[in-house]
């Protein structure tokens, strides 16, 4: 009995770099994993009919069901529920069970904040104060999406304390959208503390206008490096394997 296939379902992105990255991120999936059928979808925003990025979830799943499976767990690539751009996942997966009737499909839990993303976001982080020659840090900044889901943002600042108490910096949790502080006022609070030496971690999954936007705020207000986000790090590959896991025993009947 072959085992269920992984759709890795991302956000449809105007943004060639995050198409990119989420290939490659598959292709470490698939390099983890040889033995199971992984393919890559997007999904467009709820509503908008912008088709910006292929292949579309559903032609993903046709062309999966034409070669015979019929099970198939959906692994949302997104950070949070709240900042994850998949709104609609629900409906689709409805919609996908009541176009190929007898198929069993189940989507995951997103990939969440999880705190091994701590570890990519450290070699992340190196990688920049690397490349700016900076060897002295005095304080840390979390950036993330933001959300209007405060419960969301409390996850943020509650991974940013853990990275600080490992660190033994302190540290802020900033928003892109949606929610205070910005990156650079972030990094401007710490400045007036009188902190001259501060990098900021960019916890996102992919690049695109929003880590742009936190970048540009950050460098302006004065931060030494600014990371670039976790992509396709083979850690970022293990969890989601483990949310196919879950998924994976969701359909086995009871």
């Amino acid at each position: 009995m072959a085992a269920p296939a992984l759709v890795a379902l991302a956000p449809a992105s105007r943004d060639p770099r995050a198409t990119r990255t989420i290939s490659t991120l598959v292709d470490e999936v698939k390099a983890q994993r040889p033995d199971l059928r992984v393919e890559r979808a997007h999904l467009d925003p709820a509503g908008t009919g912008a088709r910006w990025t292929r292949p579309e979830l559903h032609t993903v799943v046709d062309r999966l069901v034409k070669a015979g499976h019929d099970e198939i767990v959906i692994v949302p690539l997104a950070l949070s529920e709240a900042f994850g751009g998949l709104e609609g996942l629900s409906e689709a997966v409805t919609a996908i069970s009541q176009r190929h009737p007898g198929l069993q499909v189940r989507a995951s839990a997103p990939l969440g904040l999880e705190a091994c993303f701590l570890e990519v976001l450290d070699e992340r982080l190196r990688d920049a104060l690397r490349d700016a020659r900076c060897r002295e840090l005095d304080a840390l900044v979390l950036a993330a999406a933001g959300s209007t889901d405060p419960l969301a943002n409390q996850s943020v600042a509650r991974l940013a304390r853990l990275w600080g108490t490992h660190h033994k910096l302190p540290v802020t949790a900033a928003y892109a959208a949606s929610a205070p502080p910005a990156t650079g006022e972030a990094v401007r609070a710490f400045r007036a503390e009188g902190r001259r030496h501060i990098a900021v971690a960019s916890l996102f999954l992919t690049p695109g206008d929003l880590t742009d936007r936190a970048a540009e705020l950050a460098l302006e207000a004065g931060a030494v490096a600014v990371s670039l986000p976790l992509g396709a790090h083979p850690e970022v590959a293990r969890v989601i394997l483990a949310r196919y896991a879950v998924g994976a025993v969701e359909l086995v009947p009871v």
